[in-house]
């Protein structure tokens, strides 16, 4: 991986100057436009050369969207033998880029996704990934702070996965007619194996909430998993940000690795 000057990152998320670009050796990496009930939904695919079929994991953007870091890490799972898709769930809403502060981002954008929504944007993409070189049998996503929430909801409803990997996704919220439910709310019905790996200093997710989020899986019989890193705070893979905290994101890394490998293949 080499550094390379940033782009393509939303106005709200000053980077550093520098963010990490994962060659394309040995890889096909192109624009696609999915398909999701007549919408047309842009995406990012990183995938092994060769005809496969390859194992898929979706990846859900964190809250500033579908930029470099997020398309590096369709890179970097791509590099290990998946077909990562990364589909820009906004796109009905707007465009994270255009916004000044992430309050802005919240309010006009964010605030206005409604999870259902979402889902069905999911699906479609599982439906493309298939169609176009996946693995039917193997699908598997992972989602970063907005997209770890994400991450929990879809894997409660959608049991054609095979596993997950929630990062620093938020269990707790309110409810309303865009989120109609939270994790917490669905930590006991979830039965596919799902890994979240959160910050022990993360302000915007108290650890009694993931305290709870654990026992509710223990509750329901999940093989589920979370683990908790000392010295970590909220978006801690983001190795674009002031808040990378190498230890724990090279360690999470090497457990997203175990954990698709054991349950995914």
């Amino acid at each position: 991986m080499t550094p390379e000057q940033n782009k393509g990152f939303a106005a709200a998320t000053p980077p550093q100057a520098t963010v990490i670009h994962t060659d394309e050796a040995g890889l096909s990496c192109r624009d696609v436009t999915i398909d999701s009930k007549g919408d047309r939904l842009p995406a990012y695919v990183a995938m092994p050369q060769g005809t496969g079929p390859h194992p898929v994991v979706i990846v859900v953007q964190e809250i500033f969207g579908v930029h470099e870091h997020i398309r590096d890490v369709a890179r970097r799972l791509a590099h290990i033998g998946y077909m990562a898709v990364a589909p820009e769930l906004y796109v009905r809403q707007g465009d994270p880029r255009t916004v000044s502060s992430t309050e802005e981002l919240r309010e006009k954008i964010v605030s206005r996704v409604p999870d259902e929504q979402v889902f069905d944007d999911l699906d479609a993409t599982l439906d493309w990934a298939v169609a176009n070189g996946g693995d039917e049998s193997r699908l598997a996503l992972t989602g970063f702070c907005w997209g770890g929430r994400i991450a929990w909801l879809y894997a409660a409803r959608q049991p054609r996965l095979k596993a997950a990997v929630a990062w620093y996704g938020k269990l707790v919220g309110p409810i309303n007619a865009i989120t109609t439910r939270q994790p917490l709310d669905v930590a006991i019905g979830i039965q596919i194996p799902v890994l979240g790996l959160y910050g022990a200093e993360d302000a915007a997710i108290p650890l009694d909430t993931v305290a709870e989020m654990r026992q509710g899986l223990v509750t329901g019989g999940s093989p589920s998993e979370i683990i908790v890193y000392p010295g970590a705070g909220h978006a801690f893979y983001a190795d674009y940000r002031p808040s990378y905290h190498a230890v724990s994101a090279e360690d999470g890394w090497r457990r997203l690795r175990e954990w698709f490998a054991r349950w995914v293949g």
